[in-house]
């Protein structure tokens, strides 16, 4: 798996209140998406026990393989997600997200691998939107748990 974005934040919270948002993973990945700059319209389409659907005004965003594993260190997500934005590019990515309590809050560290993203658009994407793209999965998330 080759690291596309790596960062981490601190969220003002505790890890009760993460634990409780990520049982519910399709509403918390609404709440979050519609956070992202430039996507409205946001709703969730359909929730299975480890997928859910999600569309936005630019397209369509399937998450799949969901897994959360809770142990005494860190809640750990994972994810992989094909995001289809209309007719223009689809992207694919393996996303790894762990939340760990320290004595502020809540660390959060987000890793997005294997992303691929054909075509002009897509090449474009994938060698210049991975900070953009990371830090505002980052700050989406924070904005997401911290007013929750």
């Amino acid at each position: 798996m080759a690291n596309w974005f790596e960062g981490s934040g601190q969220i003002d919270c505790t890890i009760e209140h993460v634990e409780q948002a990520l049982s519910a993973p399709g509403h918390l990945f609404v709440e979050i998406v519609k956070l992202m700059p430039g996507l409205s319209n946001v709703e969730l389409m359909e929730h299975r026990d480890d997928s859910v659907t999600i569309s936005t005004n630019e397209g369509v965003m399937t998450r799949s393989n969901i897994a959360l594993d809770l142990d005494s260190e860190a809640l750990t997500l994972e994810y992989d997600e094909m995001y289809e934005a209309g007719s223009k590019v689809t992207t694919t990515a393996h996303f790894r997200e762990v939340f760990a309590g320290t004595d502020s809050g809540v660390r959060h560290t987000l890793v997005m691998s294997d992303v691929e993203a054909p075509g002009v658009l897509g090449f474009l994407y994938s060698r210049f939107g991975s900070s953009k793209t990371g830090n505002a999965f980052l700050s989406a998330t924070k904005t997401h748990l911290e007013g929750s």
